[in-house]
């Protein structure tokens, strides 16, 4: 029975060639990418494809201590499989898990570029990874901006990894129907996932430098929102009625009797107030409740407005004895002893 399950089990090339088929619907197809026919390809290409790298781990296929020469020529392509995982992960459409599928794309690169490496099939930089940043980091910190050179030397590096891209996919074109049909030798096989290996190394490159940018951008927003989302949450203080500060009691005594609609006080007044309720600023904010502080504020205003009251009615009487005055002079009624 377990044989006949394992010939029921697709083989490796299989799993390999039905993956990088359903890779290059997914490129050049037409739908939006995240509809559910370019959505159920991408799912089905990298279940094919952890197939493929679980069953590469069980051959152990390619060992990091052979060179490339001792690899053969049928075997190179499945190299290609970390690298197709990548592409895959970065077609995947999800906001909330935009950020996973990134991380784990550029794991994938990583991986690819790795094997790549250890193999000799090109001369690259390996980009930062978790192992590397560090001694990266100490070399770099010395400059705290990028220089007009280096920026220079990244462009140029970018137009020649443009043109090598743009070469490499016309001599896979051409060579192409012959390796797919069968009509080629062992060494124009062994050419052209040579030239296959290589433009996935340009690809893996500058699908990483994309990856990192995008990783900054949504971490930066991620920041952002953490930072609105604390400042909302903070406790809200109740509204305070306008009010004029004066610098003494007579100030406030004019201001009020000219602006009866607004609550007055001197500065003592005001620092007292707030230190009783511990609302200054290196009291931290106020122990009493909000219901407690509007109350305090009521009766501050009744009082206020009963002082009010009383300077109105002294200021009345005052101006009914000028009034007084000003039509009986001083010794008006004084007629005993006038001739």
């Amino acid at each position: 029975m377990a044989a006949e399950d394992e010939l029921l089990l697709p083989r490796l090339p299989e799993l390999f060639e039905t993956s990088k088929q359903l890779l290059d619907e997914v490129e050049v197809a037409t739908e939006p990418a995240g509809s559910r026919i370019v959505q159920e390809k991408v799912f089905k290409g990298l279940d094919l494809l952890e197939k493929a790298a679980e069953m590469l781990k069980q051959l152990d296929l390619f060992s990091r201590n052979e060179d490339l020469e001792e690899i053969a020529s049928t075997d190179l392509k499945y190299l290609l499989v970390p690298a197709f995982q990548g592409a895959l992960t970065m077609k995947q459409v999800n906001p909330s898990k935009r950020l996973d599928h990134l991380q784990r794309a550029r794991e994938h690169f990583i991986n690819y570029l790795t094997e790549c490496r250890c193999h000799h099939v090109a001369e690259f930089e390996l980009p930062k990874t978790k192992d590397n940043s560090a001694e990266n980091h100490t070399a770099n910190s010395s400059m705290a901006y990028p220089s007009l050179v280096a920026m220079a030397s990244q462009r140029q590096a970018k137009i020649e990894r443009y043109k090598q891209k743009k070469e490499l996919e016309h001599r896979l074109s051409t060579m192409k129907s012959a390796v797919e049909s069968g009509q080629a030798d062992d060494e124009r096989v062994r050419e052209y996932y040579l030239l296959h290996l290589q433009r996935w190394i340009d690809i893996s490159l500058e699908e990483i430098e994309s990856i990192d940018q995008e990783i900054k951008i949504l971490r930066e927003r991620d920041s952002s929102r953490e930072a609105s989302t604390s400042n909302a949450s903070r406790l809200e203080r109740p509204p305070m009625k306008p009010f004029i500060l004066t610098r003494n009691t007579a100030q406030a005594k004019v201001f009020g009797a000219g602006y009866p609609s607004l609550a007055t006080m001197t500065v003592s007044d005001w620092y007292e107030q707030h230190q009783k309720y511990g609302a200054l600023p290196d009291q931290g904010i106020a122990k009493k409740t909000p219901e407690e502080f509007r109350k305090a504020a009521q009766q501050q205003e009744n009082q206020e407005e009963k002082e009010e009251d009383d300077d109105e009615q002294t200021l009345y009487r005052a101006r009914e004895w000028d009034d007084w005055k000003d039509t009986h002079p001083r010794g008006y009624g004084n007629r005993q002893n006038m001739g």
